[in-house]
């Protein structure tokens, strides 16, 4: 046992996680585009409505499409490529919050769309990063509501749904991260020990699935 040890470093560790966890982060701006189109299409009342309002969405599509293509051909991005797009995802969904007709701000009700980016990304990065995401999330959208006037931070009850909002978005990112750690405490221990056969088979298994992205498993 004592010649057992753990068959990734922290590096390596860290790049497979992006990899597999591009996935997460795919399927929850999908998740996203595809609220954002049905909400659109139930709330759109006249054609210069939903010719304001599907561009928002259009722009999160074709930024995904290119992202799930590149993990389906097994050339995902790197972790600044996959940081940088979930940072534009928080931009769009802040200009959806801001410039949405009709409804701005602390009214807006797409704010639920910060959930699933937040928590998919939590899933994938360590908690610093993580941290760092999640309060521009919450800096993204209190800055969104005071802009539009919407919050006049006087203690009134507009204010209280907003602390009420932004813990909620803390909350993802905690909740998200935490299961994260879980799960990599729980794969180190099995790689560690379980003995030559489980580590080889281990080993096997990382180098299939990182097979073309240009990562080996030490």
């Amino acid at each position: 046992m004592a010649n057992i040890r753990e068959i990734r470093t922290s590096a390596q560790a860290n790049q497979e996680d992006v990899f597999f966890g591009q996935t997460v982060i795919v399927w929850a701006r999908w998740s996203v585009i595809v609220a954002g189109i049905v909400l659109v299409l139930w709330t759109s009342t006249t054609i210069s409505h939903l010719t304001q309002t599907v561009p928002f969405f259009l722009a999160l599509m074709a930024m995904n499409f290119f992202l799930h293509g590149r993990y389906v051909m097994g050339s995902p991005l790197n972790r600044t490529v996959v940081t940088i797009a979930s940072v534009v995802d928080l931009v769009l969904i802040t200009a959806i919050v801001v410039l949405w007709p009709g409804s701005h701000g602390i009214h807006n009700q797409f704010f639920v769309l910060y959930f699933p980016v937040v928590f998919a990304f939590a899933l994938v990065f360590t908690r610093r990063i993580e941290a760092l995401y999640t309060v521009a999330a919450m800096g993204a959208y209190a800055g969104a509501c005071i802009l539009t006037g919407t919050v006049a931070l006087d203690l009134g009850h507009d204010d209280k749904v907003l602390v009420m909002r932004l813990i909620v978005i803390a909350a993802m990112g905690f909740l998200g991260n935490y299961y994260f750690r879980i799960q990599r405490e729980r794969l180190a221990r099995a790689s560690g020990g379980g003995g030559a056969a489980s580590t080889d088979l281990a080993r096997a298994t990382v180098q299939a699935a990182l097979q073309g992205t240009g990562l080996k498993a030490t």
